[in-house]
């Protein structure tokens, strides 16, 4: 046994208070810190993040919500698997900067809700269109929990890498200052282009920096 931990003294209860979430994570794409935060509803959100963050050197963020499909599965019919690893490689590219990962799968409406979108979309229902058509908001997804991961770790000021307006402006609200926007360009294919039509068509997605 690590004598560090056996230090801690014998019992389990001890272990577990003693122990901060907050661990070193390699990856594929470099080296990270890794650690949980626990919300109210007792979901686990994770903020993925390497270098010395600060205000004075506004760290390169992105805030990503849960994508099973894409994140873990590879698919082709959303760009989240894409984004997240583009951002991993760009955070370690720049030295300095975090993801903030949210559980809010499929804008927050489920996994369960969120595939019998997709059989929606199967017969011609856009993304936007399959939500609706199952009662589900156009976009349920806030950001409170985002704010309060990046400030209990000292940053309120952050160069956002994102293509969601929404998300600039949510954010901007409770109290993170984006001192420059970013755009994600990543995992574009034939499978996906009626699905990134409709982001930046309907719900005002943007690609480029203008």
């Amino acid at each position: 046994p690590n004598p560090m931990l056996r230090s801690l003294v014998g019992s389990e209860m001890c272990i577990r208070d003693s122990i901060e979430a907050d661990a070193y994570l390699p990856t594929e794409f470099g080296n990270f810190r890794v650690r949980v935060t626990v919300d109210d509803e007792g979901k686990e959100h994770s903020l993925l993040y390497t270098g010395r963050l600060s205000n004075d050197t506004p760290p390169l963020i992105r805030i990503h919500s849960e994508c099973l499909t894409g994140d873990a599965f590879g698919s082709m019919k959303c760009d989240c698997g894409p984004q997240l690893k583009a951002a991993m490689q760009k955070i370690q590219e720049e030295g300095n900067g975090a993801i903030v990962y949210l559980r809010q799968e499929g804008r927050v409406i489920g996994l369960h809700s969120k595939i019998q979108a997709y059989a929606l979309q199967d017969i011609a229902y856009d993304t936007l269109d399959a939500n609706l058509a199952l009662g589900h908001p156009a976009e349920g997804r806030t950001y409170d929990i985002a704010a309060e991961m990046l400030k209990d770790i000292g940053i309120s000021r952050v160069r956002l890498m994102t293509n969601n307006p929404l998300k600039v402006k949510a954010l901007s609200k409770i109290g993170i200052k984006i001192i420059d926007r970013l755009p994600i360009k990543a995992g574009h294919n034939d499978y996906n282009a009626k699905y990134l039509a409709t982001k930046a068509g309907k719900l005002g997605h943007i690609f480029n920096r203008d």
